[in-house]
This record gives structure tokens, C-alpha cells and sequence, in this order.
């Protein structure tokens, strides 16, 4: 069986990294890594794992060249001010949707962030929220099979391989990146999870039944 091309976008982010890592030893996935800089080649190289120069600000078309699926990791972060958000987090966000759409794309799956289904306006991240909110629906709107996946708070703690999923779980949590990365890989799969949106936290259920018992 031949393996499907997963392109990583901001495979260079720590998510993004532990994804790389994990999709490198599969036997279904292939991934190749989008990184804005060449400094950042190595890392990958070091790991198998094919990059292509590409930036969310710029022309990446040429990143999809021969790609199956996408996992969109990327983010500017939400201490690096409005502007930057949303020219990454959500029109660069869009325009890799419309890539996919223009690539064929089989799916699409996007790391979100809890609070992005209906962001709160008092909340000090309210302009974070909200590009995630509109990139979100307008992958909904788009017409590819996706997933989105809205994590909680994220700690660098080792994963657990257990998580909690629901549509809107209703409180706050954390749960860790490594853990983040296992369910965005799991639901590359084109039966699992297709066309919603759920949010995760640590749990006590392993990631497979989470989700299957969305």
C-alpha cells in the first residue's frame, strides 16, 4: 500500500515538530514539512522527513505539489499582536484552504483552539479566538472533508495517550502538545471524525475511543 503525502504547515512549530516525529516511522503517512526558513532544514532532514520552503504571508502554492492530505499547525501565537494573527492564524490559514481546495485534497485537518467556536469578547485573547473563528468556518464553508480539533491549554508534559473529546466540553483544561499531535494524526483517516469540530483535554480515555464515541 502506498503511503498518502500529509503536508505539516508549521511543522517547525513544537506541535508541528512532535507531528513530524511521529508521522516519520508511519506506515500509511508520509509527511513533508513547509518551514519558512532554510536554517530549519536540517532538523527534518535529521528525522527523514522531506521539507518545502513555503510562508503563509507569500505564494506556497507550490507546497501542495503532490499532497494528499494537510495538517495546518501553524499559528503566530497570540502574544505577537493583532495584525501578524490574523495575516497567519486566519487569511493565511484561508488561503491554505483554498489551496487544498484547488489541490484536491482529500482532507483537511486543522488545529484549532478551545474558545474558537464562540469567542468570548472579554477575553484577553478575544482577537486570537476570533481569526481561529473565522478560519474554522471558513474551512466548514469550504466544501473539503476536515476535522478541526480544539485543543485546550497546552503544556509540554509527555503525552498520556488519553484525552477527553466532546463537541463543546464546557470547562477548561489543559492537555499535552505530544497528546494534541497523536489525535490530529488519527483523524487524518478519511472515516474518522469527518466534517466536525471537538474539543479536547486530558482525560482518562484512550484517544481511538474519544473520539470514536464522539
Amino acid at each position: 500500500m502506498s503511503k498518502k503525502n500529509v503536508l505539516i504547515i508549521g511543522a517547525n512549530g513544537i506541535t508541528g515538530r512532535l507531528i513530524c516525529e511521529k508521522l516519520a516511522s508511519s506506515q500509511e503517512y508520509q509527511p513533508t514539512a513547509m518551514i519558512r526558513k532554510e536554517s530549519q532544514k536540517e532538523y527534518f532532514e535529521d528525522l527523514g522527513v522531506p521539507t518545502v520552503m513555503g510562508d503563509l504571508e507569500k505564494d506556497f502554492s507550490h507546497a501542495y505539489k503532490d499532497i494528499n492530505l494537510v495538517i495546518f499547525a501553524a499559528g503566530s501565537g497570540s502574544s505577537t499582536g493583532k495584525d501578524k494573527t490574523i495575516a497567519v492564524d486566519q487569511e493565511g490559514a484561508k488561503k491554505s484552504v483554498d489551496l487544498a481546495l484547488k489541490s484536491g485534497i482529500e482532507k483537511y485537518v486543522m488545529l484549532s483552539s478551545m474558545g474558537a467556536g464562540n469567542p468570548d469578547p472579554d477575553s484577553p485573547i478575544y482577537f486570537y479566538l476570533e481569526a481561529k473563528h473565522e478560519a474554522d468556518e471558513y474551512l466548514k464553508n469550504s466544501g473539503i472533508s476536515y476535522t478541526i480539533v480544539r485543543p485546550g491549554g497546552l503544556t509540554d508534559d509527555a503525552g498520556k495517550g488519553k484525552i477527553q473529546a466532546a463537541y463543546a466540553l464546557n470547562k477548561r483544561g489543559k492537555i499535552s502538545r505530544e497528546d494534541v499531535a497523536e489525535t490530529l494524526i488519527h483523524v487524518l483517516d478519511s472515516k474518522i471524525a469527518s466534517n466536525s469540530s471537538f474539543e479536547i483535554l486530558e482525560g482518562e480515555h484512550l484517544i481511538k475511543e474519544a473520539i470514536e464515541n464522539l
